[in-house]
């Protein structure tokens, strides 16, 4: 469900107005409606939140750093996190000029390593004696033997089909050579180690540093990172704030949940400030908090993907979460999978220490939809790809013949689930458009609902109520009356009947699509149980002979491949259920979303 919310307008004097937003900041259940347009023109907004994003980034670098230690102590300083913050970045600096340094001397002592290692100055000495020394390569085939007696040419190594030689002739001396000239690095071989070796160790130093600020300094860049967060919520505030009254009261606009009225109204009260209270209007852009309890609430995350919705319309949460969790234990299909899961969320929720309400609601999430996948892999009998149906305990085998469905019903299961959410979400259209523009909005709606449920009926009870009957006939008779004539309300009777056609064409043609659309629910688990059981055949066959070595390799090649089969599995009946939930409910339901979340003004 969605919160009820009341519209607050603040008048205040413009001295007060700075003390005045302290204190709605410390009250903290304001949403305040944001003016863009003054964002753009603010320098110092504009450069805190720059700053906003190298704290962001930091803090994110030394995260990846820190190991896990329990006796990291919490707290740290603000004033300490600016500093961690230019320390970083002299690190940083220098950690990137270190490492051109490496490149450059690994480049010259690879194209040292075919020369060998020698002294540049006793080069230098043979030049000052009037000789000069040249450095070529060529490929094999094209050296040529008479150069070692016209240049006094000397092979030095053959790599790769290559040569690498030098020659060595008097200052003067011409050396016509159709060959690759290279020249060399100024220092030695043993110099270029030494230096690559000295500056590995000082990017090794500097990441040290790094490491020992992750260790000591993340708490206190935090709390530098949440105060300029602060501040610049507080500038976004100011400049949303209107000036009035030649510029000497500030007026401010809000929004707040009902249930804090008495707590508001208090307050503003002892601040002797102008304020009204009133409630929403249609054209109001209401700030959207979601109020689910319990099972409900642990579906909203997947709600916020899609989009919130506007605040004049119903919450679907409570409504799709039950087949959320039925076709993610259809899709992941196995009991095995789903006992697994839930094992592990339950470990890791009794196991971790001081989880957030987000991650316990997350993990309750997981819980649910792993016992969802457990029972709905008893209809097939299937528990890490093997079926238990084949065992003939008198136990499993009752559990059979009251559970087992095989792949023809699975199908049918599938069209059915989606056809019963298809009327559910037409059903919650009505009821949207009732509450949103009046009953005689969704009369046209309930006519479909009455003309599709009763073609079920008719179809599935032939005997109740015949295809044709006089009975059914009228029930016809009386939908079509509600859709071809009350179709848009306050239009002409043919305008109506055009858009009752119009309507009828895109029923014909979507709702089959609609509904077949749901038999991936069928395929995913179908697939996904057949590839288990490939992994399981694998790890029988692929395991060899011998008493050691065969179960080694069998279980590796179980718990390989299943691990695989689980996170593509996982990944599948997470995503197909959101399109199902995304695409055929909420067009069905007449979901229309767009609705801005309520994020109150507050430290």
């Amino acid at each position: 469900m969605i919160t009820k919310m009341k519209k607050l307008t603040f008048l205040v004097y413009h001295k007060e107005y700075e003390a005045f937003l302290n204190s709605l900041r410390e009250l903290g259940v304001v949403h305040v409606v944001e003016k863009q347009q003054g964002v753009v023109d603010d320098s110092e907004l504009q450069e805190n939140i720059r700053l906003s994003a190298r704290y962001a980034s930091t803090l994110k670098l030394l995260q990846n750093l820190k190991t896990e230690n329990p006796s990291v102590k919490t707290g740290g300083t603000a004033e300490r996190g600016t500093q961690v913050l230019e320390e970083v970045d002299t690190l940083q600096a220098e950690k990137s000029k270190l490492s051109q340094q490496l490149q450059t001397y690994a480049k010259e002592r690879d194209a040292l390593q075919v020369w060998g290692d020698f002294e540049p100055s006793h080069l230098e000495r043979l030049t000052k004696a009037g000789y000069v020394i040249g450095f070529y390569t060529c490929p094999e085939g094209s050296y040529k033997e008479v150069w070692e007696t016209e240049y006094n040419a000397m092979i030095i190594n053959r790599v790769s089909s290559k040569v690498y030689f030098i020659t060595v002739t008097k200052q003067g001396e011409e050396v016509d050579l159709d060959v690759e000239q290279v020249k060399l690095p100024a220092d030695s071989l043993t110099r270029l180690n030494a230096l690559y070796a000295e500056t590995e160790q000082a990017i090794e130093a500097n990441e040290a540093k790094l490491k020992v600020l992750a260790e000591k300094d993340i708490p206190s860049l935090k709390k530098a990172l949440e105060e300029l967060q602060s501040n610049i919520e507080f500038s976004r505030v100011v400049l949303s704030s209107e000036q009035t009254v030649g510029d000497k009261l500030m007026m401010l606009q809000g929004w707040a949940p009902a249930r804090n009225k008495i707590e508001i109204e208090a307050y503003l009260n002892e601040s002797h400030v102008y304020y009204e209270i009133s409630d929403p209007t249609p054209e109001d852009n209401v700030p959207i908090e979601l109020n689910n309890k319990g099972f409900f609430a642990w579906f909203e995350p997947i709600c916020k993907l899609y989009m919130l919705p506007k605040y004049n319309e119903l919450d679907l949460t409570p409504f799709f979460a039950p087949f959320f969790m039925v076709f993610f234990g259809l899709c992941l299909g196995d009991s095995g999978y789903g006992l697994f899961l839930f094992v592990g969320a339950t470990a890791y929720r009794l196991i971790a220490k001081k989880l957030s309400p987000s991650a316990k609601s997350i993990i309750s999430l997981i819980q649910i939809l792993a016992t969802s996948t457990f029972f709905c892999g008893l209809l097939t009998g299937t528990f890490f790809g093997a079926n238990i149906y084949n065992l003939h305990w008198p136990f499993i085998q009752r559990m059979k013949s009251a559970l087992y469905m095989d792949n023809n019903d699975m199908f049918q299961l599938a069209l059915i689930l989606g056809a019963v959410q298809i009327l559910f979400g037409m059903v919650l259209k009505a009821v949207n458009q009732a509450i949103q523009f009046g009953f005689k909005y969704a009369v046209a709606t309930i006519g479909w609902i009455i003309l599709l449920v009763s073609l079920a009926f008719s179809a599935l009870l032939p005997k109740v109520m015949p295809m044709g009957s006089t009975v059914h006939l009228v029930i016809l008779g009386v939908a079509g009356v509600m859709i071809f004539l009350f179709n848009s309300p306050g239009k002409n009777i043919f305008m109506n009947i055009g858009l009752g056609l119009w309507d009828s064409y895109n029923m014909a043609t979507g709702l089959l699509g609609d509904v077949l659309s749901y038999v991936r629910l069928f395929a995913l688990g179908l697939s996904g149980g057949i590839l288990a059981g490939v992994f399981n055949s694998l790890a029988v066959g692929m395991s060899p002979d011998n008493v050691i070595a065969g179960p080694i390799v069998m279980v590796l090649i179980f718990v390989i491949g299943h691990a695989i089969n689980i996170f593509m599995n996982v990944l599948g009946a997470m995503v197909h259920p959101m399109r199902l939930t995304f695409v055929e409910f909420f067009k069905n339901s007449g979901y229309e979303g767009g609705g801005k979340e309520y994020k109150p003004f507050k430290k």
